[in-house]
């Protein structure tokens, strides 16, 4: 601070320290030759008395420490600030450290554009939709990524592998990008269709949500027409074609799906959602998984934890059960210890074994609710003095046992030894290649419903831990496993700021479903 202080003429620099010592010596040994050795003195050039006496390439160095959005307040002080600003280092640090940008930045200088446009016209106003987004696609939802992608801002819409190569790399579409190529002004340009790029818009409606328009939809069409759409999408979206897949409900499904989604033209809204904030005490790192759907294909999670529980929230749904909603529950405070691969592989033991904590878990939550209506009653005739204060803290104290329930261990220890693992028969998986070891077992229910998402009900079933990177769900109803592998892309302005935050992210998205 004392060297800050010195260069911006605040406080006392060096030199003048040392000629005050001087002086004083001066003074102390020769009063005659006192005078004249103060002038010698004071005849080298004077301190700095503010920050605009220091030198220009300080200056440079000061400005470019700024966050970008200080800049502009910056050059309102004086010309000469202003002028500085006009200075291609400072903004060119800026681009490097806010936004990651580095060798790119050369080669648009070779390109005539500068790091102080790229910066004002383009990273500054479109900063606000960099980070993750789910679009509004009705119940299938979907997952785009805006990142700054070289010398532009792309908007990457993220699909799962197709079906069942779960543990498969995640696949990008490209959806609109924004750029300064053409002109000293930012360029939308939609990337939807196979015609390359064509104009586009870009709309903030309000606080994380903004809308993309495409100005030129006959892009999108092809000489085929709508078969041709059909067919080409069927393979991007499935790898495959319609006489390959010969489950006839999974065909209608799929029909669905493309006369839904296609009809927006890329014309969408998409509301901001946030990756969970990480925990000492989480069963295992959160974030986003691809999982298996049946008929419906892969779908898109994110995992969260909740104090003693874990928590899977679709970000692409289907039209039984829509993104946004909670489709896994598991409660981390009620293990299930499974039996040897000979039990294992009989579903009536697995589905004894669960069902019986089910029971215990409905059991538990009528007790409550009496206790609860128990302690309202107490209450209400303590107060026409039908009961003593003692009893009703001692009825309280009752409910606050019953409710109560040992929350997952904070403490680090190392993980559980791995156990064998098979599925009972019966149970039909999409994947019959997962992993025959796995490393706990959890109680939990999983979301099923209707057509249209009627009459959604949640359903017993086993949350299975297999590694840090994967996880699987038996759902005992269906007599179906989900298999779940991490997407392990990096995804950056995409954590929640806040616990609180997040769980309110959760609570919108379930409402945009709902």
């Amino acid at each position: 601070m004392a060297v800050c202080a010195r260069l911006c003429g605040v406080g006392q620099s060096r030199r003048a320290g040392r000629r005050q010592r001087q002086n004083q010596q001066g003074q102390g040994s020769d009063s005659r030759h006192g005078r004249g050795e103060e002038e010698r003195i004071h005849t080298g050039p004077p301190h700095p008395q503010s920050l605009a006496d220091l030198p220009p390439e300080l200056l440079v160095e000061i400005f470019s420490l700024l966050p970008g959005t200080a800049l502009p307040n910056v050059a309102l002080v004086c010309k000469k600030f202003k002028q500085m600003l006009n200075t291609e280092t400072i903004w060119r640090r800026r681009c490097m450290e806010e936004f990651g940008m580095k060798d790119d930045l050369r080669k648009m200088e070779v390109g005539g554009v500068c790091s102080r446009d790229l910066y004002v016209k383009l990273l500054h106003p479109y900063r606000h939709i960099l980070g993750l987004w789910q679009p509004d696609i009705g119940p299938y939802g979907g997952l785009l990524n805006v990142v700054v992608d070289g010398l532009f801002i792309i908007g990457w819409m993220y699909l799962p592998p197709h079906d069942p190569r779960v543990e498969d790399p995640m696949r990008r579409r490209p959806l609109f990008r924004i750029h300064l190529w053409e002109s000293k002004k930012a360029t939308v340009e939609c990337m939807y269709g196979h015609k390359g790029p064509h104009k586009g818009d870009i709309q903030t409606v309000k606080k994380d949500e903004f809308s993309t328009k495409c100005n030129q939809t006959d892009y999108h069409r092809m000489p085929g027409g709508r078969q041709e759409e059909f067919r080409t999408w069927l393979e991007e979206e499935w790898g495959r074609t319609l006489e390959e897949i010969f489950h006839e409900h999974m065909q209608e499904l799929i029909l669905m799906k493309f006369i839904y989604t296609s009809q927006y033209d890329n014309c969408l809204t998409y509301r901001r959602i946030y990756l969970p904030p990480v925990m000492p005490s989480d069963l295992l790192q959160p974030g986003l998984f691809k999982g298996t759907y049946g008929s419906h294909g892969l779908e898109i999670v994110m995992l969260s934890f909740h104090e003693t529980s874990a928590r899977a929230t679709k970000l692409t749904g289907d039209p039984n059960v829509p993104a946004g909603q909670l489709t896994l529950d598991v409660d981390l405070t009620r293990p299930v210890v499974l039996p040897d691969l000979e039990q294992q592989r009989n579903i009536e033991e697995l589905s004894r074994l669960v069902l019986g904590v089910h029971e215990e878990v409905q059991r538990e939550a009528e007790q409550q609710a009496k206790g609860t209506l128990a302690t309202g009653r107490s209450a209400a005739e303590a107060g026409c003095g039908g009961a003593s204060a003692e009893e009703g803290m001692e009825a309280d104290h009752g409910v606050c046992l019953d409710s109560c329930q040992p929350g997952p261990s904070t403490t680090t220890t190392s993980p559980p030894e791995p156990k064998p693992f098979v599925l009972p028969l019966g149970v039909m998986a999409r994947n019959e290649v997962y992993p025959r070891t796995c490393r706990e077992c959890f109680y939990g229910t999983g979301l099923i419903a209707g057509h249209g998402f009627t009459s959604p009900e949640r359903t017993p079933g086993l949350f299975v831990l297999f590694d840090q990177d994967r996880f699987g769900f038996i759902w005992l109803e269906l007599k179906s496993f989900s298999l779940y592998s991490r997407l392990t892309d990096h995804l950056a302005h995409a954590h929640a700021p806040n616990m609180e935050r997040f769980e309110a992210m959760l609570r919108n998205m379930q409402s945009w479903t709902s």
